[in-house]
């Protein structure tokens, strides 16, 4: 099978976390990775998408950044416009001009974009990944409502 780790995080938000943000952890833990292999997909990119949901959890509970975005610009480095290419750079900057997103919001996408090592990120997969960050952050949960109408407004299935 050849999925990726966006593809699993994406099963792993219709399939377990919608309802209940967050992985389970311990024995639950070991149930979900279980079921995730009778699902078909590999040890080693289970083991990776549980390591960016960590890693989003533990980027989520840092401090407030003090992000002012009236003053200051975002200027990506060559290696992020490489992984987000001006469309999915400019539906950033579109989220974060209506106020869907925040500045300290935008820095958690881009910096979970980066650890996906994902080739093909195109707007569609930003979304996914823009309503995984949004899930996973107190506070957001109209911005996350509005994010996952904008996901499923054009999403007729995931196929697994």
């Amino acid at each position: 099978m050849k999925e990726n780790v966006l593809d699993l995080l994406m099963y792993l938000f219709e399939n377990y976390m919608e309802d209940e943000p967050g992985l389970p952890v311990g024995g639950e833990r070991e149930s979900l990775q279980m079921s995730l292999l009778e699902a078909g997909y590999s040890p080693h990119e289970i083991d990776k998408a549980f390591d960016w949901l960590d890693a989003l959890g533990h980027a989520g509970q840092l401090g407030r950044m003090a992000l002012n975005p009236s003053q200051s610009i975002r200027l990506y480095t060559e290696e992020e416009m490489g992984r987000l290419d001006v469309e999915c750079r400019g539906f950033l900057l579109q989220l974060e001009d209506i106020g869907v997103v925040s500045a300290r919001t935008r820095e958690l996408v881009i910096d979970r974009v980066m650890a996906l090592e994902e080739e093909d990120m195109d707007v569609e997969r930003l979304k996914w990944v823009i309503l995984l960050v949004l899930s996973s952050q107190p506070g957001e949960e109209a911005a996350f409502a509005w994010m996952e109408d904008l996901v499923f407004q054009n999403f007729v299935g995931y196929l697994h």
